[in-house]
C-alpha cells in the first residue's frame, strides 16, 4: 500500500511538473525583458555591495566562477 502511494503521489508530481513547462510566446518575450525582472536589476549598486564586501573581508573575486576553493576549475 504504501509502495502504491509513492508512485502516485511521484506520477502527480512529474504530471504537474510537465503541465509547468510552456514556450514563451513573442508577445510575452518584452515582459521578460524588462530591467525588473532580473536576477539583478541594479547592477551598479549589486558592484558597490561587492566593493564594500571586498573592503571589510579583505578578499576579492569568486563572482563568476564554479568551483572549488583551490583554483582548479
Amino acid at each position: 500500500m504504501f509502495k502504491e502511494m509513492i508512485l502516485i503521489l511521484g506520477v502527480v508530481f512529474i504530471a504537474f511538473s510537465a503541465f509547468g513547462c510552456a514556450e514563451v510566446q513573442v508577445w510575452e518575450r518584452g515582459n521578460l525583458a524588462k530591467p525588473h525582472m532580473a536576477f539583478d536589476p541594479d547592477p551598479l549598486e549589486k558592484r558597490f555591495m561587492q566593493h564594500v564586501h571586498e573592503s571589510k573581508t579583505a578578499s576579492s573575486g569568486g563572482y563568476g566562477v564554479g568551483g572549488g576553493g583551490c583554483g582548479c576549475n
